[in-house]
């Protein structure tokens, strides 16, 4: 039990000694090799894609047998994103999305 313990503190220690040398290995020393331009203005793209590999999968989960499934989830990011097309405000997004996604839960719960 207790060598199972040390095992998962480990590779914890050597996932995070991994991570830390790999990131700032490029701050260190990256100056000595700079970007291409076409590296750099892709690498604009990579915080749009990542929050979207997060993002559309918890709201259009996929199984195997039936495909996309429709979940309050998306009807709560469409209401949401109607809302930041009206007022182009992040907090708005946010507080919209969150109050659409509880009342629908609420009101499936009282009827369902």
């Amino acid at each position: 039990m207790i060598s199972d313990d040390w095992y998962v503190i480990a590779a914890i220690l050597l996932l995070a000694l991994c991570s830390v040398i790999t990131r700032s290995t490029y701050m260190l020393f990256g100056h000595l090799m700079p970007l291409p331009d076409r590296v750099r203005s892709a690498l604009r793209y990579a915080p749009l894609a990542a929050l979207t590999a997060i993002i559309v999968p918890e709201i259009l989960p996929w199984h195997a047998q039936h495909g996309p499934m429709l979940d309050l989830k998306l009807v709560a990011a469409v209401v949401s994103i109607w809302v930041y097309q009206r007022t182009r405000s992040a907090l708005l997004l946010i507080i919209s999305g969150m109050l659409a996604l509880w009342l629908m839960r609420w009101v499936v719960t009282l009827f369902g």
